[in-house]
């Protein structure tokens, strides 16, 4: 027998068919859960539960399950990600709750990223501004030694601070204005910091930021909640250096 304590939650979650439904909130009672359980195995319980019952299970993203991959994109209780910082759903833990709680669980929501089915969101959207230009043009061939390039720490170090997004698009679920800025602009900084995407710099900054645009993302106006959700930390600098990068752009 096991000596974990359990618990019994009321889980409120978005259920929706597709972009077309309206969709409604549903009631669902989450039991036998430990502080041990992470969330999306409590929805696995859920819906083991569910399937049980020759019920629907509620539909959600997921992949790697160790914060890398961002797949995990779920809005609980009002906050991407759950509203732990720097944590992933994936990485949020049962002990965070208690027992008894009430759970609201929905999608993403912005006009870029159209619901697919309950929780999962099309975030297609954010592979078009990496298409238009989040890439490297350059000779494939031998690999350079590591010091053929030299760099500064303090670049490679801020490059590498950009490199940390994972594209969930907690940023876009987190802006009152479904702005993809820190997304794009974290994209744009980790090339334009080295020497390999200098080249390019200019043609980059326009062709990301026309993409954004078209997607339908909205515009920063400085709320900073784009950071506050972000679950790897990403720093609204990189908007300011790729503001600076575009003004620059239309004199290159």
């Amino acid at each position: 027998m096991s000596d974990h304590k359990t618990m019994t939650l009321t889980l409120i979650v978005w259920r929706q068919k597709n972009a077309s439904d309206p969709g409604k909130f549903e009631t669902y009672t989450a039991k036998n859960i430990t502080d041990h359980h992470s969330f999306l195995e409590m929805l696995d319980c859920v819906n083991e539960d569910l399937i049980l019952e020759g019920k629907e299970p509620i539909v959600f993203d997921h992949d790697c399950r160790e914060g890398i991959c961002g797949m995990c994109s779920q809005v609980i209780n009002g906050a991407p990600h759950g509203g732990q910082e720097r944590t992933t759903v994936c990485q949020l833990h049962m002990r965070k709750f208690k027992d008894g709680d009430t759970i609201y669980i929905e999608p993403w929501r912005a006009r870029a990223f159209p619901i697919v089915k309950d929780l999962v969101v099309d975030r297609t959207a954010l592979d078009t501004i990496i298409q238009a230009g989040g890439y490297t043009s350059c000779h494939t061939g031998g690999v350079a030694d590591g010091n053929a390039i030299l760099i500064p720490k303090p670049v490679a170090d801020e490059a590498m601070d950009a490199a940390e997004c994972v594209g969930c698009g907690a940023c876009v679920a987190g802006c009152p204005n479904g702005a993809a800025m820190l997304f794009t602009g974290a994209k744009v900084s980790q090339l334009s910091l080295l020497p390999q995407g200098k080249g390019e710099a200019a043609a980059r900054v326009k062709a990301m930021t026309a993409a954004m645009t078209e997607c339908g993302f909205g515009n920063c106006t400085n709320h900073y909640e784009c950071q506050a959700a972000c679950p790897k930390g990403i720093n609204v600098k990189f908007i300011a250096r790729m503001n600076r990068d575009f003004l620059k752009a239309q004199f290159a």
